[in-house]
């Protein structure tokens, strides 16, 4: 028979170690409870700081008392010297600009006047040149491609005209602009570029945007001079107007007049004139769904845009302009003796804008500049199905 004495050694050494586990089990539960409450207070303290600085919904107005207001993020190619301090908050912004392919290639000196032509953002150019090319292209003999030299001339035109106008812009908006959450960042508004510095990078372009003016006809020369008018005079329509883009629409399309002008010595009025009704009404949908993006910066402002004006009524607004644009667009190519190919490129570019328009989320940002930067692809289907019909004969 066993000794009771290592019996009751055995159980008591059991006993003790059941007891440790216990209380080292009691020392994790008070850990975890200890991280939870600490979690839970660093959450409290982060999302009030966001609500007095105005960060979170409705923080800027819940606050009480005077808020500092948020500063800027400047591009990393600005000079400021706030910009010279380090920001780690900036480090990633910083770092993917400088990865563009503008930043590569140009001197530092350079960007901010590339980026007041907006030459990382060619969606503007596309705009503004397409309508050109359509009139070029319609303009063709049949059996013939468009005049490739009148092409390149229109395309360097538009870069040059779309600079232009985006420096008039900004002139104009650089008080706006810094309101703006979109905007602010901009080279006149942010300051990287003066005043004087601006106006004086104005008159270059539009020295060499005369330079290609002056390799067309007389006839064109006139007219295209003519739209320094409209160019001039665009930026002030939002201050007096809720339908700033129907004026963009008239100004950006001046090339569906000068095209045919450029390519046949005078404009044939029965085809130009559908051609450029046809644009005023494609600017009011692409650019209307463009300034949903700012209508809550548009309003605070107190400027105007077809996005407040038109509202809830957007989306059939739109397709009532969708509707005309085909529609004159088909009298346009009626007009030139254009064919089967030209009828499916019209087709085509309708169904892409009931997409455009009965797709689009106007209360997302993203997307509507997704929207909108589409239309680049609308722009070359129209141009490929007028190639097509002056060189397929039907």
């Amino acid at each position: 028979m066993a000794s009771p004495e290592p019996l009751a050694r055995g159980a008591g050494a059991l006993l003790a170690r059941w007891r440790g586990l216990q209380a080292l089990a009691a020392q994790r539960r008070q850990a975890a409870a200890a991280a939870a409450a600490a979690g839970v207070q660093g959450l409290s303290s982060a999302s009030g700081a966001r609500s007095n600085a105005g960060g979170g919904p409705g923080g800027a107005h819940a606050a009480s008392g005077p808020q500092p207001q948020p500063q800027p993020q400047q591009p990393a190619w600005q000079g400021s010297p706030q910009q010279q301090q380090p920001q780690q908050d900036n480090q990633p912004q910083q770092q993917a600009a400088r990865g563009t392919w503008l930043e590569r290639a140009l001197p530092a000196s350079a960007l901010p006047y590339a980026h007041l032509m907006r030459l990382e953002k060619p969606i503007g150019t596309y705009l503004l040149a397409w309508p050109g090319l359509w009139s070029i292209a319609l303009a063709a003999e049949k059996g013939h491609l468009p005049d490739p030299w009148l092409s390149f001339l229109f395309v360097v035109g538009a870069v040059l005209l779309r600079g232009a106008g985006c420096t008039v812009n900004d002139l104009w908006d650089r008080d706006i602009d810094r309101q703006v959450a979109r905007t602010r960042g901009r080279p006149i508004a942010s300051g990287a570029v003066s005043v004087p510095q601006g106006i004086a990078f104005l008159g270059a372009q539009l020295a060499l945007g005369l330079g290609v003016l002056l390799q067309l006809n007389p006839y064109t020369q006139v007219l295209g001079a003519s739209s320094l008018l409209l160019v001039g005079t665009y930026p002030l329509m939002k201050r007096v107007t809720g339908w700033p883009q129907a004026y963009l629409g008239l100004t950006i399309n001046w090339g569906a007049l000068m095209g045919w002008a450029a390519a046949r010595g005078a404009c044939d009025w029965t085809v130009v004139l559908p051609l450029y009704a046809a644009g005023v009404n494609w600017s009011l949908v692409y650019d209307t769904i463009y300034a949903h993006q700012d209508k809550a910066d548009d309003a605070k402002v107190g400027v105007g845009s077809t996005a407040l004006s038109l509202g809830a009524r957007t989306k059939p607004a739109l397709s009532a302009f969708a509707a005309l644009q085909a529609g004159c667009l088909l009298a346009a190519g009626g007009a030139a003796g254009a064919g089967a190919a030209f009828h499916a490129a019209v087709a085509a570019g309708a169904a892409h804008q009931a997409w455009q328009i009965w797709g689009v989320d106007l209360d997302d940002g993203r997307d509507c500049m997704a929207k909108f930067v589409s239309n680049k692809w609308y722009g070359a289907v129209l141009y490929a199905g007028i190639v097509a019909d002056r060189l397929l004969l039907f």
